[in-house]
């Protein structure tokens, strides 16, 4: 196990960085919300190390097997002496475990942070577009069935004309105090309250529409805008079309991953076009000038040198696909294939045996 993968952060990371993997992760995979208790352990393992000036260069030398890695005292477990879980030490680097804690979870008497639970969910769609379609900007709207907000109550939960009042139980902050008996002693935390669920207010009469919720399901019309030159794989952010909070929450966003199909003459490899166009064994001789197709469906010319062999390769600039981030548009490469004539008639036979007699 390397402690930098574990925290998703460079070796180089500065102490803010790692600071902020570790939130992150550990709000993540923190048990008392349903999280992995080991990936947990994993984590604080790893950011007790290298939030520490002195393990993390001995870290950085000798790797895990290092005395003081997993222990020591900074450390995070069980403590039978004070009765819980300490969150309270802190390393040399003046990082306070505890402080962490309860900024996340409410440990200790912290702030918590009831306004997550009210934030709506980000949303994620894939939608497949034509090759041609990408030389220029357009425009798409696609119908999702989402959470939305209550047109009856505004998101608020409450029916018209009714107040949202303080919640009696947790006095508007989200959080009751709990208390858990363990064979060590008495172990507290602070949780949900769940006769408000956190949010701190209840409304004296519930939104007939919504129950409460401050929205509802229903399909929503969303537009948005594809840049020129997008392509397979990139993502567009679409800022508030995800999920609506809860009781008028921030609502999350939508992710829009395009898929560009495949086009029955082009190949794109970035912005270049490649394609493969048939000329003749006499156009190849003598060289002609002619049409080829392009993205936006009209046709340019294009001169075939004399004395042309299959496989030749010819560049026509500015003819591919516009530059997704900046400007500029790539180029179009048409590949020659000669193709030789598989049926003669009486005549063509006659001229080609004379070219024969001529070494051709």
């Amino acid at each position: 196990m390397d402690y930098y993968d574990v925290l998703g952060v460079v070796r180089g990371a500065t102490q803010d960085e790692i600071k902020k993997a570790y939130r992150k992760l550990a709000h993540k995979y923190h048990p008392d919300r349903g999280g992995d208790q080991e990936k947990f352990k994993e984590v604080t393992e790893a950011y007790q190390v290298l939030s520490n000036k002195e393990k993390r260069s001995q870290y950085d030398q000798y790797g895990r097997t290092f005395d003081g890695a997993q222990g020591g005292p900074s450390g995070f477990g069980f403590d039978p002496s004070s009765g819980g879980f300490d969150f309270g030490s802190k390393s040399e680097e003046g990082v306070d475990l505890g402080e962490i804690f309860g900024e996340m979870f409410g440990f200790g008497g912290g702030s918590g942070s009831k306004e997550d639970l009210r934030f709506g969910k980000d949303i994620e769609v894939e939608i497949g577009i034509p090759l041609e379609s990408v030389i220029k900007q357009q425009k798409k709207t696609i119908s999702l069935h989402k959470m939305i907000v209550c047109s009856r109550c505004n998101g608020l939960g409450a029916e018209p004309g009714t107040n949202v009042k303080e919640c009696f139980s947790c006095r508007g902050t989200g959080k009751v105090q709990q208390i858990m008996r363990t064979a060590f002693g008495q172990m507290r935390r602070h949780i949900v309250c769940p006769e408000c669920g956190g949010e701190g207010a209840k409304p004296e009469k519930p939104c007939n529409v919504c129950k409460g919720e401050g929205r509802i399901k229903k399909d929503e019309n969303i537009d948005f805008f594809i840049p020129a030159g997008a392509d397979t794989n990139q993502v567009i952010k679409v800022e508030g079309k995800g999920e609506a909070g809860r009781k008028g929450g921030k609502p999350g966003d939508l992710y829009v991953r395009i898929l560009v199909k495949k086009h029955p003459i082009f190949k794109r490899q970035g912005d270049d076009l490649f394609m493969v166009s048939s000329i003749s064994f006499s156009q190849a001789t003598l060289g002609d000038e002619i049409d080829i197709p392009t993205l936006d469906g009209k046709k340019v010319s294009l001169r075939v040198p004399a004395g042309s062999q299959s496989g030749k390769i010819l560049r026509l600039p500015r003819k591919g696909i516009p530059h997704f981030s900046s400007f500029g548009v790539g180029d179009m490469y048409v590949q020659l294939e000669v193709q030789t004539p598989k049926k003669l008639n009486r005549k063509q036979k006659e001229l080609f045996k004379e070219l024969k007699e001529q070494g051709l």
